[in-house]
């Protein structure tokens, strides 16, 4: 006989209170319950008074109460402050969750329950403006599919494939390994130019007018020329033709790779970064409108989020503890000319 597994209803309490005052055992009153002798075990310790008896009213009572008790968010202020201050910082659910196990060496809070508790409070209290905690800023869950990357590669003169980048940097095994990409503000707005470090996942940005091959390069040569040469081994970029003279690079000992077409998922974490970079930066930001060092604010956060892959590392405290010694406080965004 398979016994349900639903909490007890309200007759059913009636009959445990009647059974319990006649002194029957608990396995007595599982079997004329058609029950399993834990759950009225539990019952009987969960929902029974102070001095030991039974009250089915009582019990319903108590059972409704933790029912709408609600999560640990909603109990406990000083936590939930502490989580709504981390994602007020543009920090996901998964990378304030991690941080505070690292931080307090146990796990404190799971990401699920942090996305729970705030769609938990937009469908209670329809007040939408909690989606801004969120990091894609949406009111429901769900996924959306991303469309490929377009474009020739008949125009890119020395044009490498991913493919043929050494294997340590594939896996993420020596720093200096680059990804690059332009961050689209609207037609005929300036862009901001994208390199993320493979193993430390630090970023580099820079503003750029327009799309045009020839600035691009320039600032993006900028960028790179000056790390010192175990930080610019190799970068990689799709098949854009703002990316036309990749091959002047070459002088400073920086290799290229190109994605295959239509494949924008082959330098996956600069795309990513993009994506957390959205936050701050949404799609309608006038970057000629923005002070200086308001971007370079933005990235400094970037750099100084933690992140799962790096086991709730910040990229500045990768670099710093296992390369260049950096303050925790870089911004890796190079003064503006």
């Amino acid at each position: 006989m398979v016994r349900r597994r639903t909490q007890l209803s309200r007759e059913e309490r009636w009959r445990l209170a009647r059974l319990h005052a006649e002194g029957r055992s608990a396995r007595q009153i599982a079997a004329t319950l058609d029950r399993a002798p834990s759950t009225i075990t539990r019952e009987l310790k969960r929902n029974a008074r102070a001095d030991g008896s039974y009250d089915p009213d009582y019990a319903q009572l108590q059972t409704r109460a933790r029912r709408f008790r609600g999560s640990r968010l909603e109990r406990e202020d000083e936590l939930r402050e502490q989580v709504l201050d981390m994602l007020a910082a543009k920090l996901s659910p998964q990378q304030a969750a991690g941080r505070l196990k690292r931080e307090a060496g146990r796990h404190v809070i799971s990401a699920e329950s942090i996305y729970r508790f705030i769609h938990a409070q937009i469908a209670r209290t329809k007040d939408y403006r909690f989606a801004h905690y969120l990091p894609r800023g949406r009111v429901k869950r769900g996924y959306s599919r991303k469309r490929g990357a377009r474009g020739s590669t008949a125009y890119l003169q020395q044009r490498r494939p991913l493919s043929e980048r050494s294997p340590e940097a594939d896996q993420r095994l020596v720093f200096g390994h680059w990804e690059a990409d332009l961050m689209s503000f609207g037609q005929g707005r300036p862009q901001l130019l994208v390199l993320q470090e493979r193993r430390s996942r630090a970023l580099l940005a820079a503003a750029l007018p327009s799309k045009a091959a020839e600035p691009l390069i320039r600032v993006l040569r900028g960028l790179l020329e000056r790390l010192p040469p175990a930080l610019r081994r190799s970068a990689a970029f799709d098949n854009g033709s703002e990316f036309v003279r990749h091959h002047r690079l070459h002088e400073l000992g920086v290799e290229t790779f190109f994605c295959d077409p239509h494949s924008p998922w082959q330098k996956g974490g600069v795309e990513n970064a993009i994506g957390r970079l959205r936050r701050r930066l949404p799609r309608q930001t006038d970057l000629d409108a923005m002070p200086a060092a308001a971007l370079h604010a933005v990235i400094r956060a970037a750099n100084n989020t933690p992140r799962k892959c790096l086991d709730y590392q910040t990229p500045a405290e990768v670099l710093h503890n296992q390369l260049l010694r950096l303050q925790c406080d870089s911004s890796f965004l190079p003064a503006q000319e």
